[in-house]
């Protein structure tokens, strides 16, 4: 196979995770291959050219959106530009939909668009299916149901299982009396500015009610570590902010208060039961809860099908609320049980390991073949 140019769009932490491992297995399969990305630290270990880094791209809401648009404007413009200079034979779309999906419309099928990590259209948003129908040549699904939704409009789609499952996972240690309990507060500091303080108020009440309790902060790698300290400034209680991988922090964790995201996939695969926090800006919220179909906005809860871990969104989303529901797990030992048994459910409904490499394969066979 002669050499090909691969571009790789993504926009936030857990997309740039997504698109190092997929770099990753082309760059194993096809050495002579070059891959150029928009994206972060991840994707340049794994051996991508960052002709753009993420790190001011992850926005939360539309006004964020607005603020940032010219910033948009200029990354749509480099992009098109490196599409020329670099004679690029393939994008990769990673996430980040409102962006990647005007880009698609704008690239107009000049030449392939592979999708790997779905838009959430299946929860709002609907429409965009006839987006990426016209524009992008093949999704590459996480969850089987997806295939069965994109399939209903004609789309090319293949599941290719999770890249989470790829991850090796930590060895547990030795059990310890103290109840240690991880706070993931998300990976956008807009998302943790308004977040880890009602995460920080429940932990305060937590720690009040049980004999010995430990708290951990999982640190986004995209967001300095000041930023945490400048937060937990105006609470008496400072837990441990752990640097490095989530699930080296979820390992040493009994228990988690867990940012809708990504991040509930990766408790649930370490099966540790959790209860899921989000909030967002009223005005925001207002605008976009009207948009979602679906009951839950936790991915295991839609994978379930039914609430299997606790939701506090927006209103609900109390110290008060979290605490309570939190110690009622946490003094309820067949409820933990109970959880760890659904969390393992999930972890099967994601399917085997080896997502990466059955999307580098789809994806170069599909390069490699004629047009």
């Amino acid at each position: 196979m002669a050499q090909k140019n691969i571009l790789i769009v993504c926009g936030e932490t857990s997309g740039d995770a997504n698109a190092a491992g997929l770099a990753r297995k082309i760059l194993e399969l096809t050495p002579q291959n070059k891959i150029f990305a928009v994206g972060g630290s991840l994707l340049s270990q794994a051996g991508a050219q960052i002709i753009y880094d993420i790190k001011e791209l992850s926005v939360m809401g539309l006004f964020d959106v607005l603020k940032k648009l010219p910033k948009f404007f200029q990354l749509q413009d480099l992009i098109i530009s490196k599409i020329k200079s670099e004679r690029i034979d393939a994008i990769i779309l990673v996430d980040f939909s409102g962006f990647n999906l005007r880009l698609a419309k704008k690239i107009n099928n000049s030449l392939p668009v592979f999708y790997y990590t779905s838009p959430q259209v299946w929860a709002s948003r609907p429409g965009r299916v006839k987006t990426i129908k016209k524009f992008v040549k093949k999704m590459l699904v996480f969850f089987p149901f997806e295939v069965d939704f994109y399939k209903k409009f004609g789309v090319d789609v293949e599941f290719v299982g999770h890249p989470l499952l790829d991850i090796p996972l930590p060895v547990s240690g030795p059990k310890s009396e103290i109840v240690k309990i991880a706070l993931l507060p998300g990976s956008r500091q807009g998302e943790i500015k308004l977040i880890l303080p009602i995460m920080l108020e429940s932990a305060k009440i937590i720690d009040g009610k049980i004999a010995r309790a430990e708290f951990m902060i999982a640190k986004a790698p995209n967001v300095d570590r000041k930023f945490y300290e400048n937060i937990m400034r105006g609470y008496a209680l400072k837990p441990k902010i752990c640097e490095g991988r989530i699930y080296d922090c979820l390992n040493q964790a009994d228990f988690a208060l867990v940012c809708s995201g990504t991040a509930t996939l990766e408790t649930a695969v370490m099966q540790k039961p959790f209860l899921i926090v989000y909030k967002m800006n009223p005005l925001n919220y207002l605008l976009y809860r009207p948009q979602v179909r679906l009951p839950y906005i936790g991915m295991v809860n839609i994978i379930s099908g039914k609430k299997i871990i606790p939701e506090f969104i927006q209103g609900r989303a109390t110290a008060e609320n979290i605490s309570r529901a939190a110690l009622e797990i946490l003094n309820n030992p067949q409820e933990l049980n109970r959880l760890k048994d659904e969390l393992a459910k999930i972890k099967t409904a994601l399917g085997t390991s080896g997502a990466s490499a059955a999307a580098a394969k789809i994806i170069l066979t599909s390069l490699s073949s004629p047009a």
